[in-house]
């Protein structure tokens, strides 16, 4: 079962490199702004700063879920399965923050917690 909770959790980190990418990196493209329901250019450069951070935060997400998934895969569980449990419970309470402060952001909030969600649950029974 651990083996197999390593899926969604290294698919829960692909997708919060994902979420940097657009937060952080894309984030002056209008396509990207109305992914985020960003009314406006003025709007976007506005919120510019906060997509930052959140981005950013995004892939430290990633980068500490890689980790644990790496360890563990190592043969290393005691250490690599605790720092993976940490953070998808983190990603899926945002995920639910997320889907309860917007009603149009639940396709979102979904996309965003499911995966880790599942690598917990499978994490919690192996």
């Amino acid at each position: 079962m651990q083996t197999i909770a390593l899926i969604p959790a290294g698919l829960a980190a692909l997708l919060h490199i994902v979420f940097f990418l657009f937060e952080s990196v894309l984030f002056s493209r209008r396509d990207i702004q109305k992914r985020f329901q960003v009314a406006s250019p003025d709007a976007a450069e506005a919120i510019r700063p906060w997509a930052l951070n959140q981005g950013f935060y995004n892939l430290f997400l990633a980068v500490g879920l890689i980790h644990g998934i790496i360890v563990t895969a190592l043969g290393y569980p005691a250490t690599g399965r605790p720092i993976m449990l940490v953070i998808c419970a983190v990603m899926v309470g945002a995920a639910v923050v997320l889907g309860i402060s917007d009603a149009r952001m639940r396709r979102a909030a979904l996309l965003q917690g499911v995966p880790p969600l599942a690598a917990v649950v499978l994490l919690s029974i192996a």
